[in-house]
């Protein structure tokens, strides 16, 4: 029963047993007195009670028998109350002292009733709201931590190999043109790795804020992608595996879409198969261009490792690792799918992967086609946004 309708209950007992009382106890024990003294006609009448005798005594016995059943009855109704919102109240109580010593674990039992009962459920409510903010906050102090040692290993390794080779310069071991020219494109490369990274962790920082700039306009897909692949094929030559690039689409076939925010997409993706690439075969990536209606698909395949059945579909997660010992060995700051991820759907388009272990990974891209505004309507097609 609700804690209100106690209160109200008792009001109106408060009040009315009071009335009550007095006329049955004055009726009874008039009549008993009226017995005694032997009146005549004692139901009949009611001045027969008032008499020297018996009017005295009628109001004495009847105001003692009204207080003291109204006394009983003030404290059986004061132990119902109290019942009702003693206990209640203690087990709150403890409730909140084991959450301010930030125990999260404790329940409320969930059997109360009316007020109490809403006043636990919402308790519960908030202890499941301040468990998962405190579990979600230890989960970002762990990934933040394995954040700073995935960096501290990327950095590391080309920062050692740009020393080396500066040593050897310095030393004069580059004595020829070509180990001069060697050296210095290995530094150069290593740069690189360390400007990429510093990037990607610029984005990172800027995705759970929403703050990823973009600066979209019209693209036109095949003359994009053949300079993407051209570019990215200079590189991937240098490293010894092979690039392949179909494009299926029209050449006047244009998307509205980041072009810097693009090409990292495409970067993250051959550098992510690059890294995973199985070195006791010849590497090979391949990049397809396909038509589908109102929207392209872009496919980006390797002949990798592979990824197991059980991983794909967690690997756009924020520092997720299908290998911890590998990813480890192979350096990366685990972050760079689900950039790639953020970046897609901010586009309005869609990503997911399939994979063979033992046989490679492809990655697949959707992005809808630009159409031409009707006549006599005026669409802007470059924005600078802060997303």
């Amino acid at each position: 029963m609700e804690l209100k309708t106690r209160i109200k209950i008792t009001c109106v007992i408060i009040v009315v047993l009071p009335i009550v009382l007095a006329v049955i106890a004055f009726t009874v024990i008039g009549n008993v007195l009226a017995n005694v003294y032997g009146l005549p006609d004692r139901l009949n009448s009611a001045g027969d009670f008032f008499t020297p005798a018996v009017g005295p005594k009628l109001f004495l016995y009847t105001a003692l028998a009204v207080f003291l059943i109204w006394v009983v009855t003030a404290v059986l109704l004061a132990r119902w109350i109290s019942k009702a919102m003693v206990k209640p109240l203690k087990d709150i109580n403890i409730a909140m002292e084991k959450i301010a010593e930030g125990n999260l674990e404790y329940r409320l039992p969930e059997n109360q009733e009316g007020e109490f009962g809403d006043l636990c459920r919402n308790y519960e409510q908030m202890r499941l709201r301040l468990k998962e903010s405190a579990d979600e906050k230890v989960r970002n102090e762990n990934q933040n931590k394995e954040l700073v040692s995935n960096i501290s290993h990327d950095l590391k390794t080309p920062i050692t190999s740009i020393k080396g080779y500066v040593e050897g310069i310095m030393d004069g071991v580059a004595d020829t043109p070509e180990k001069m020219d060697k050296y210095i494109k290995t530094i150069y490369n290593k740069a690189m790795d360390m400007d990429r990274l510093i990037n990607e962790l610029t984005i990172y920082s800027k995705i759970d804020s929403n703050r990823i700039p973009y600066h979209f306009q019209k693209i036109n897909i095949a003359g994009y992608f053949g300079d993407c692949v051209e570019e990215v094929g200079i590189d991937l030559e240098q490293k010894g595996i092979q690039l392949d690039y179909t494009n299926l689409v029209s050449t006047k076939t244009e998307i509205i879409a980041d072009p810097e925010q693009l090409k990292r997409v495409v970067d993250n993706i051959i550098s992510n198969s690059v890294k995973y690439m199985d070195r006791s075969k010849p590497g090979h990536i391949e990049i397809r261009i396909l038509d589908e209606s109102d929207s392209v698909r872009i496919e980006i395949e390797d002949n990798g490792f592979g990824i197991a059945a059980k991983d794909l579909p967690n690997i756009f997660e924020r520092f997720y690792r299908t290998d911890a010992s590998r990813n480890s060995s192979q350096g990366g700051s685990g972050i760079g799918l689900s950039i790639v991820k953020k970046i897609v759907e901010d586009h309005g388009g869609y990503i997911w992967a399939t994979s063979k272990e033992g046989e490679g990974t492809c990655m697949h891209l959707v992005f809808r086609k630009y159409e031409a505004p009707e006549s006599g309507k005026d669409v802007i097609y470059e924005q600078n946004i802060d997303n």
